[in-house]
């Protein structure tokens, strides 16, 4: 598997676990111990994903996510201790793609690591083989609505949004499946793998986190009652 994992966790018997989990599956892992020392290895280092914990010393793990999206597009798993909804919105709306709730299972950490990790592999791979003269990929325009492809870029009314990797991936896969409904479980399964071990209350968060950031444009997204939810343009 490619890729440095940046493991950032200030307890040292639960961050030896994880290593070790890791090296199994013969992950390489950078380690930090604190919020400070993990946006110096960050900068430093060749990094994949972060796995990040929320509480910690010098610099919260919600400070350093914030840090490392304003530079980066990194996969990033967030570790708590904490089950409250607005504890993972928030660390959603920062730009998470996944969170984990102690005590966790390292072998279903490990399983989100791969599969995440292939993910960048793909994406990355995809980003290659985009047109270098440049010009984009793809340009979607629809009543307001601008998604460029080849750069990730997304704007409202000329207004550029600033989304999560998890928020783009799903804007597009809707719009490409506009006007049908498609359940929790199909939206699962293609924006966060069939490997995801998350439930539906990850779709629903990430569906509210970007209405929300849509604004004007909230109500291309429509929620179809006990099927799911529905990308819906005028025919």
């Amino acid at each position: 598997m490619s890729g440095n994992v940046l493991l950032v966790e200030d307890e040292p018997l639960m961050r030896q676990l994880i290593v070790d989990y890791l090296h199994g599956e013969n992950i390489k892992v950078i380690e930090a111990a604190n919020g400070e020392e993990a946006l110096l290895r960050f900068g430093a280092e060749s990094v994949a994903l972060v796995i990040l914990d929320i509480m910690m010393p010098k610099l919260d793990g919600y400070s350093v996510c914030r840090s490392i999206r304003e530079r980066s597009d990194v996969m990033i798993i967030m570790l708590t201790a904490r089950s409250a909804e607005d504890d993972k919105l928030l660390g959603y709306d920062l730009g998470a793609d996944d969170y984990m709730t102690k005590p966790f299972s390292p072998k279903e950490l490990t399983a989100k690591v791969k599969a995440l990790l292939k993910r960048a592999e793909l994406l990355a791979a995809a980003s290659a083989s985009t047109n270098t003269d440049g010009q984009d990929a793809g340009v979607i325009s629809l009543d307001g609505l601008t998604i460029r492809e080849a750069s990730h870029e997304v704007k409202v009314e000329g207004e550029e949004l600033t989304l999560s990797p998890k928020e783009y991936d799903l804007l597009l896969y809707m719009y490409r499946n506009r006007n049908i409904v498609l359940s929790r479980d199909m939206l699962l399964n293609h924006v966060w793998g069939f490997d995801y071990f998350g439930d539906a209350r990850t779709v629903d968060t990430h569906i509210k986190r970007l209405r929300q950031k849509l604004g004007v444009k909230s109500d291309l997204i429509c929620t179809v009652r006990g099927n799911g939810y529905q990308f819906k343009v005028k025919r």
